[in-house]
């Protein structure tokens, strides 16, 4: 009798391990590819996600393919099979921003890629400086009409968001500013700090703690509501401009998924985003966790190719 409880044991250990084997094959592994440097927050956003997505999938890696601004990392994904076990995370410049400035892009932001779901959101400041002492957009805009060698901003370089930001703001408000590309945010933070240009456009998490110790001050932010960072400063809208814009990060695969494939990776980034301990980890790092399906990402990036159309053309960008 002993014997046979070990064989019937033994059989059931041995069909529960083929059974966990199958169901393991059931599940497709999935890489998650970075345009962007290990550490900077695409990454970091990307690794979350990856964390969210792990249960539905038998393993999540992310894979770091630096350089162009994250467009070889898109042409990476851009031929790679529609299987569903490649995808992007990526923010939203290079979807809606680089169309309208490159001459020659080797993808289609359209064509060649499936919306899958937009992740989190995030807006600007309008930062002023030491150099224009401004506390207030009605006074920026007052001293750009009478002072106009105090409204110079800086970027992290031509064609970028923050430069369209600023195009945008001269539109809304009817001023004249001067913009000064650097290379990178760095360099243009320290001449923002060390009075060389008037004001920056930031993203509110990289300046609410220079906000607080009043080394600079963040006069309004760029989003249709106010940033739970700094409560106290209003929306341009609430400041009179009309102008309201966001940036976000998203999920995109290779052209042609089939629809089982697509709708597998949404439901496995909604279910990820929708997390309340990922929510406040979003949260902590400055950014608006959303978490749509595949639908909503696809409306809101044409929604923003058109926005942005109009300011990029103002400038006369162009780049190869």
């Amino acid at each position: 009798m002993k014997l046979i409880f070990q064989c019937l044991r033994l059989t059931l250990l041995i069909v529960c391990s083929l059974l966990a084997l199958a169901h393991a094959q059931d599940k497709p592994a999935l890489k998650i590819v970075v345009g962007f440097p290990p550490g900077g927050s695409a990454d970091v956003l990307a690794r979350l996600v990856a964390d969210g997505m792990r249960e539905d999938f038998s393993s999540v890696t992310v894979d770091n393919k630096t350089g162009a601004g994250g467009r070889i990392a898109l042409s990476f994904v851009k031929a790679a099979k529609p299987d569903g076990q490649t995808v992007i995370v990526l923010p939203s410049g290079p979807m809606v921003l680089f169309p309208h400035v490159y001459k020659k892009l080797d993808y289609d932001a359209v064509k060649d890629f499936t919306p899958l779901s937009q992740l989190a959101r995030f807006q600007f400041g309008v930062v002023s400086g030491p150099a224009s002492n401004v506390k207030t957009v009605a006074e920026m805009i007052s001293k750009a009409r009478t002072d106009p060698s105090t409204a110079s901003y800086g970027t992290p370089g031509q064609g970028t968001l923050p430069h369209f930001m600023g195009v945008m703001l001269e539109q809304a408000a009817g001023i004249s500013l001067n913009h000064v590309p650097f290379q990178g945010g760095a360099p243009a933070n320290n001449a923002l700090l060390g009075g060389h240009i008037g004001y920056k456009f930031d993203v509110v998490s990289e300046t609410a703690e220079l906000h607080r110790n009043q080394k600079v001050r963040i006069i309004a932010v760029t989003g249709s509501q106010r940033d739970p960072q700094v409560p106290e400063v209003p929306t341009l809208k609430e400041a009179g401009i009309a102008m309201e814009a966001t940036a976000w990060f998203a999920m995109y695969g290779p052209a042609h998924m089939k629809p089982e494939v697509l709708q597998r990776l949404e439901k496995s980034a909604m279910k990820a985003m929708s997390d309340p301990a990922m929510r406040e980890r979003m949260l902590k790092l400055g950014y608006e966790p959303i978490g749509s399906n595949a639908a909503q990402l696809a409306a809101a990036q044409q929604a923003d190719l058109k926005r942005w159309e109009k300011p990029i053309k103002a400038t006369g960008v162009s780049l190869d």
